[in-house]
């Protein structure tokens, strides 16, 4: 009776740490994955280029800490070897201040003014959400390829 009382816990005992290990591994599998998922999506939702001076885009970036918010980056170009280089970005607003799907919607943009000259003044407002309606106009000026609060 002792033999099989032993072998009963010596086959428990190693489908417990068979089940431990299993599980371990699932568990780092799962954190691998979750590392992937944490990059932030992007969808641009603005661009306008002056001249061969500067490119404009607005960029949406999802946020990884709340599901429905978003920070919006501003990034200015110069041509540079006839292509685009980054030159400067800021951040429009307070980051993870925007929701979601309101700035990647229709009508996300409510207002992007620029004009070609030096500095080139610059004025952002975005979609805060259907019933609220549009953020007031944030104002900027871009001299020298730098993006200066106005």
């Amino acid at each position: 009776m002792r033999t099989r009382t032993r072998t009963r816990r010596g086959t428990a005992v190693a489908l417990t740490m068979l089940m431990a290990a299993a599980l371990g591994a699932a568990g780092a599998g799962s954190s691998t994955a979750g590392t992937a998922a944490a990059a932030p999506q992007t969808r641009q939702i603005a661009s306008s280029v002056l001249g061969t001076d500067y490119k404009i885009t607005l960029t949406a970036l999802r946020s990884t800490q709340y599901e429905y918010a978003a920070s919006v980056r501003l990034q200015v170009y110069t041509q540079s070897d006839g292509t685009w280089k980054e030159s400067d970005r800021v951040t429009v607003g307070d980051v993870d201040g925007w929701f979601w799907f309101p700035l990647t919607g229709a009508g996300a943009v409510c207002q992007l003014s620029t004009a070609s000259t030096e500095p080139a003044p610059l004025t952002v407002s975005l979609l805060l959400t259907p019933s609220l309606g549009c953020s007031e106009p944030t104002h900027y000026v871009i001299k020298d390829g730098r993006v200066y609060a106005d």
